[in-house]
This record gives C-alpha cells, structure tokens and sequence, in this order.
C-alpha cells in the first residue's frame, strides 16, 4: 500500500471517528435536551484542526 493510500486511508477512518461522535452530541442535544459538555466541544474541535492540518499540507 502506498504511503498516500495510507493517508487517504487514515483521514477517513479519522473523518468516521469524528462524524459518529458528532452525532452523538447531536442526539444528546435534540432528543435529551442536554448541551454537550464544553470540554467535549474543544476536543472536537481540536481534532478536525489536526485533521485539517494534515490534508492542508499534501
């Protein structure tokens, strides 16, 4: 596999991580009424940066 497949492949698995948390805030918010935890928002926030950061740079 090619270092760019890896990558590519990284991203995604990355991307997924991301999109299943996501929605699980989304649930807690619209069906418990509950906001997330500020904590949790940075934390994601801090990951799509990264995440953003290494598909900037190819």
């Amino acid at each position: 596999m090619t270092d760019v497949r890896k990558k590519k492949d990284n991203v995604k698995m990355h991307l997924k991580d991301l999109r299943l948390e996501l929605k699980k805030m989304h649930l807690a918010v619209t069906e418990e009424l509950v906001l997330p935890n500020p904590d949790e928002v940075k934390s994601l926030m801090y990951k799509m940066d990264q995440l953003l950061k290494v598909i900037e740079s190819k």
